[in-house]
C-alpha cells in the first residue's frame, strides 16, 4: 500500500511526538513538494519546521501532479489538492492521511481510502504504539479541531 500524507497529520504527529508511528504502521509515506513547502511556511510551529528541516529517511517527497479540475477541488488548499491528485495517480493501492473534511470528501468522490490523524492515533493504539488516552490529551493541547 502507499500512504501519501496531507500537512495536517504530519503537522499534528509531530506536535505530539508520535510522527514515529507512521514508519512503523506503514512504512514508506510520500508527501507532494507543496506539503512539504507548507509545512516550511514561515509561522509553522518550531517542533514541525525543525524535524520537516531534517526530514526521517521513511518520508518521500514527490513533485506536484496535476489535479483534474473540479469544482469541489477549489475550496481544497494546494497541500490536499496536491495530496489528493497524488493518492489518484497511485492508485488502486493507496492511503490518503488528510484532517480536512471536504478534502475527505473530494478523496471519496475520487474513490481514495482516508484516514485522518485521529485514525492514524487509532490505529497506533491498536498496533500498541503509544496510549491512545495520552496522545489524544497531547492532541487537545494543540489547535485541532475535531
Amino acid at each position: 500500500m502507499v500512504v501519501i500524507a496531507d500537512t495536517s497529520p504530519l503537522n499534528y504527529l509531530v506536535l505530539i511526538g508520535h510522527a514515529e508511528v507512521l514508519p512503523r504502521l506503514y512504512g514508506e509515506v510520500l508527501i507532494p513538494r507543496v506539503v512539504l513547502q507548507e509545512l516550511l511556511h514561515p509561522n509553522t510551529p518550531p517542533d514541525v519546521a525543525s524535524w520537516i528541516a531534517s526530514p526521517p529517511p521513511w518520508l518521500t517527497v514527490e513533485e506536484n501532479p496535476q489535479l483534474p479540475p473540479v469544482s469541489a477541488a477549489n475550496d481544497l488548499d494546494a497541500g490536499e489538492q496536491a495530496a489528493i491528485a497524488l493518492a489518484q495517480a497511485k492508485q488502486p493501492d493507496v492511503l490518503l492521511l488528510i484532517d480536512e473534511d471536504r478534502g475527505r470528501q473530494e478523496a471519496a468522490r475520487r474513490g481514495i481510502a482516508t484516514t485522518g490523524t485521529l485514525g492514524v492515533l487509532d490505529a497506533a493504539a491498536a498496533a500498541r504504539l503509544l496510549d491512545l488516552a495520552v496522545a489524544l490529551q497531547r492532541l487537545q493541547a494543540t489547535n485541532l479541531y475535531v
